[in-house]
């Protein structure tokens, strides 16, 4: 007893000497850290959150503590840290729902999604993939654009709901393909699959981690996913773009950032630190446990070229797709 006495004395005075130590040379952080979650606990923005949080408290000492601030797809807890101080000490897990689709999809949202923010790193992100009913009779992309266009109009398609990243997935695929399929939002990707599985609907562009159980074990049959390349967790299922539509790209994207104006040298020591923890083996396992999400890094400036194109990307969607929000 007297030595754990004795180690927690040990212990607490290493910590009170450093967070002293922080104090009186300004090194960042010195104090709590709020990292904005804007969607709901449990889901997959909550989950890299948390273990975003988790480790840089393991590196700097003060508490970084994840605060969930949910609604309007994303929109409130972003436009929160919008009006933040740009101090470093409210953070955020953006994504492509508050920087890229609802921008997109709306004029007046209460913050601007390159102007008001600093991005910081780009961290993960989840393919979409484009997967069938096994009734309908198409085995790739090519056979399935041939049903479609032999068939306009009669083949239906599910979504997790009007202007989600399922849904201008899709919406990106017919333009691409010139082919017609009727849309059917759900809400939520729960019952949007729940729809395909009991071919309510033939199609639906859904994440990866969302279906791969239900394409292991052949109840939904894959036809291509969407991202730069092939995921790890389905290797022998193509991209869109390598089987017939050069140049397609959907995944759902997940990055840090902070409110504009944060000091540079704040944003590169954030960078930093997260680069090297998502690096690490065991980030890795947590963050992608059977290889369905893909971790990348990179700089401050390669992550607001990322924001800025998927912003024009998606814009382009709605517009040619004449999509209006709910």
């Amino acid at each position: 007893m007297n030595r754990l006495l004795a180690f927690c004395s040990i212990l607490l005075v290493a910590l009170i000497g450093r967070a002293a130590f922080a104090q009186t040379t300004g090194i960042y952080p010195t104090k709590m850290v709020k990292f904005i979650v804007p969607y709901p606990a449990g889901g997959g923005y909550d989950t890299i959150g948390r273990v975003l949080a988790a480790k840089l408290q393991e590196k700097w000492g003060p508490p970084v503590v994840v605060e969930n601030r949910v609604g309007a797809n994303g929109t409130i807890g972003t436009a929160f840290v919008a009006k933040s101080a740009p101090d470093g000490y409210t953070i955020m897990l953006g994504g492509i729902g508050p920087h890229a689709i609802s921008p997109a999809l709306s004029n007046s949202l209460p913050y601007d999604p390159v102007k008001d923010f600093a991005p910081v790193i780009l961290v993960a992100s989840q393919q979409m993939m484009l997967v069938v009913h096994p009734s309908v009779e198409a085995r790739s992309l090519n056979e399935l654009i041939a049903l479609l266009k032999a068939n306009p109009g009669r083949f239906y398609y599910g979504s997790n709901g009007t202007g989600s990243a399922s849904h201008l997935g899709a919406e990106m695929f017919k333009s691409m393909a010139r082919v017609d399929m009727v849309h059917v939002p759900y809400k939520g990707s729960a019952p949007t699959i729940v729809g395909v599985l009991g071919a309510q609907v033939s199609a639906v562009f859904i994440s990866v981690q969302d279906v791969m159980p239900h394409v292991l074990s052949g109840r939904l049959r894959a036809i291509a996913t969407g991202g730069q390349r092939r995921t790890a967790a389905l290797l022998d299922v193509p991209t869109l773009s390598e089987a017939g539509l050069p140049g397609f790209e959907s995944s759902a994207w997940f990055g840090v950032m902070a409110p504009a104006g944060t000091p540079e040298e704040i944003i590169m020591k954030i960078n930093l630190d997260i680069g090297q923890i998502l690096r690490l083996p065991d980030t890795q396992k947590r963050l992608s446990p059977g290889g369905e999400t893909d971790i990348f890094g990179g700089t401050p400036d390669e992550f607001r070229a990322y924001v800025k194109s998927e912003l024009s990307k998606w814009s382009r969607v709605v517009r040619e797709g004449n999509i209006r929000a709910d």
